[in-house]
């Protein structure tokens, strides 16, 4: 057995749901996966004096999960007033409208098409509720929609798809692009290093303690992938699937889907850089 702190961010043991920070309490969704993990962390935030909370990703349209959420806040004497998405894709934002219909709540999200309300977010936004301040930190890449959720207070960062707790994500291509998640995961890092960010509150997996660790992990992690995918194109791979097969030989078949959707970015980044 591997030591859980000789893993990349040195990620949380124990159970999922429940507390993982002052002000941050988990409520694990029902729909593990190979791709989800054990499955959506949703996050109730909320600051220990406040009646206010804010729920960040419902989650998928399970109603068992949505009112479990609701029960959650409410058995710690929390309202939820505001409801935020990470992104847009349904294992986190499905149940959003049906969750702002069970707590009178708008929902805000970087894409207008998410929202409900006229507030959205973007660049520079911090949203306070009840004494809670959140700073919003852009970090498209995964998909181009995709936000983090910078908790000054508890030194944490909500990651969303981002920055797993267990693993590492998928670049969407399409709408996710390499260079702009590369740019993010180096956003990521100035919060660890400049702002003393070091606790990870991630969309799927366990939390995690190292945040400097887990970024510089992903970083290198896609320097090693894009040079293997290099290679492969120059030895004669020329598809995304006969790239995934010959790269992606050690990975679950099961997710060789995801796997070419990250290729497909990265054969888009070699070819605007020159380097295939």
């Amino acid at each position: 057995m591997t030591d859980a702190a000789a893993l990349p961010g040195q990620p949380r043991g124990g159970v999922l749901s429940g507390p993982a920070t002052p002000r941050a309490v988990n409520v694990l969704a029902p729909n593990a996966s190979a791709m989800t993990l054990d499955g959506t962390n949703t996050w109730i935030l909320s600051e220990p004096d406040s009646e206010l909370a804010v729920v960040v990703d419902p989650g998928p349209l399970d109603e068992g999960h949505l009112r479990a959420v609701v029960d959650t806040a409410e058995a710690a004497g929390k309202r939820v007033a505001l409801t935020l998405l990470t992104h847009g894709h349904p294992d986190h934002a499905e149940g959003a409208a049906r969750f702002a219909g069970l707590t009178g709540t708008k929902v805000r999200a970087l894409d207008p098409a998410l929202r409900l309300g006229d507030e959205g977010l973007g660049a520079g936004d911090v949203v306070r509720v009840g004494g809670l301040e959140l700073r919003v930190v852009p970090t498209p890449g995964h998909t181009a929609d995709s936000l983090c959720f910078h908790l000054p207070a508890d030194q944490a960062v909500l990651t969303g798809d981002t920055v797993l707790g267990r693993g590492t994500t998928v670049v969407a291509h399409p709408d996710g692009r390499l260079g702009d998640y590369l740019d993010s995961l180096r956003r990521l890092r100035s919060l660890a290093v400049d702002d003393g960010v070091h606790t990870v509150l991630p969309g799927h997996g366990p939390v995690l303690e190292d945040a400097q660790g887990v970024v510089e992990f992903y970083l290198a992690h896609r320097a090693h992938r894009l040079a293997q995918v290099e290679t492969a194109v120059e030895n004669g791979y020329r598809t995304p699937g006969a790239v995934v097969e010959h790269v992606y030989a050690d990975v679950n078949r099961a997710l060789w889907p995801a796997a070419e959707l990250s290729v497909r970015a990265q054969l888009e980044y070699l070819e605007e850089h020159g380097l295939i």
